[in-house]
């Protein structure tokens, strides 16, 4: 079947599918070249707050859209007991993994180890292990991981692919950025979260593979250094957050960086998180994250410039070894919701689906399928 009726049937199948509930399907483990995709831990919250998905005018159901455009990855996020939201929690992740697995996608299960966001900024620690000492706290990191994996495996819900927790610049559960880290603490922390992944892969059809996360490629290979001489090793890919508001390398500086990270500690390396906006619009009282301070010169805050910085930055990844490109948050749009900062979305003006024309999906999904040359 040529490329164009390929994508017309899969989308036909993805306009079918908009307001159903898909069921879990087997899925292979076998990854494909290219790990190619996008966070979409939002979907389920938007959709609940009357978020409407279109291509080509028409309603679509966003997995099987990203799975007719190219995706093969999906990642979403995991908080222990997060009070705040019914949302990335385990009913909300099960369903979305089965609506990704559905769709005929990957999946790459995000482990903040937090109640709230886990990021380059913070580590918290969740409120059920506040008082442990570090022993008891790398106890309850298994037991919470290998409970959340088998519960899942047995759903036909196991994950290609784990993180061990989310740009963990900082200390694991319990630090801000800047904080000295407890290394002897540290590597107990991974080190029970790994051994309980690989444990849980044990009883499954799924091993999944393990992913080591931070933000910034500049924070990279200082903090693997210092993980290895720690004790943390058994583990499969090296996950790189890249937003140039946030980060002091242009894009040929992150290119450095993937490569001489793989050939320093043998691990493959995905760009797990980037994103650009298409507009510096605004469709709601939710200020933008990404606004001026975000821009490159090359590329323009347009649904055009969108998309040629995804392709030629993940062009970068694969010239310089790496072996996928995961977006976040490309379903993040506006509806009469609020959050904690305001009515709307902060990142409405970054997602793939244009808020100026009913959430139409924007070229930026092109990088999906775009030709990348390999080396």
């Amino acid at each position: 079947m040529i490329e164009s009726q390929r994508k017309s049937l899969l989308l036909a199948l993805a306009i079918a599918a908009a307001g159903c509930a898909p069921s879990p399907a087997p899925h292979s483990a076998v990854p494909g070249p290219l790990y190619l995709g996008a966070d979409l831990s939002y979907v389920n919250e938007m959709e609940d707050c009357g978020a409407v998905f279109r291509k080509d005018g028409r309603q679509v159901d966003p997995f099987a859209l990203f799975k007719a455009e190219g995706a093969n990855l999906v990642r979403v996020r995991i908080w222990n007991d997060a009070k705040w939201t019914r949302y990335s929690n385990l009913p909300d992740v099960r369903k979305t993994i089965a609506r990704a697995k559905a769709a005929g996608m990957q999946v790459l299960l995000d482990f903040h180890y937090s109640d709230d966001w886990a990021d380059g900024e913070k580590q918290l620690i969740p409120e059920a292990w506040k008082g442990l000492n570090e022993d008891q706290q790398a106890k309850a990191l298994y037991d919470y991981t290998r409970e959340i994996l088998g519960t899942l495996d047995r759903e036909g819900l196991m994950p290609e692919m784990v993180q061990v927790g989310n740009e963990t610049n900082s200390e694991m559960a319990g630090s801000k950025k800047g904080d000295p880290i407890n290394w002897v603490r540290n590597a107990k922390l991974f080190n029970a979260g790994i051994k309980a992944v690989r444990d849980a892969g044990k009883q499954s059809r799924i091993q999944p593979l393990i992913m080591l996360h931070i933000a910034q490629p500049e924070n990279v290979e200082p903090w693997f250094e210092a993980a290895e001489k720690a004790g943390v090793r058994d583990h499969d890919v090296v996950g790189i957050s890249y937003y140039r508001k946030w980060s002091s390398m242009d894009m040929a500086g992150l290119g450095r960086v993937i490569a001489s990270t793989k050939k320093r500690f043998g691990k493959d390396v995905i760009m797990v998180e980037t994103a650009y906006p298409f507009t510096t619009g605004n469709a709601d009282s939710a200020g933008n994250i990404l606004g001026d301070d975000s821009l490159i010169p090359a590329y323009p805050p347009t649904p055009e410039g969108q998309k040629r910085y995804l392709i030629d930055l993940t062009q970068i990844v694969v010239d310089n070894g790496g072996i996928g490109s995961v977006y976040w948050e490309p379903a993040w749009v506006s509806t009469k919701c609020s959050t904690r900062w305001g009515q709307g979305s902060n990142w409405d003006n970054a997602t793939f689906f244009d808020f100026t024309k009913g959430n139409e999906a924007l070229p930026a999904f092109d990088f999906l399928t775009h030709p990348y040359r390999r080396p």
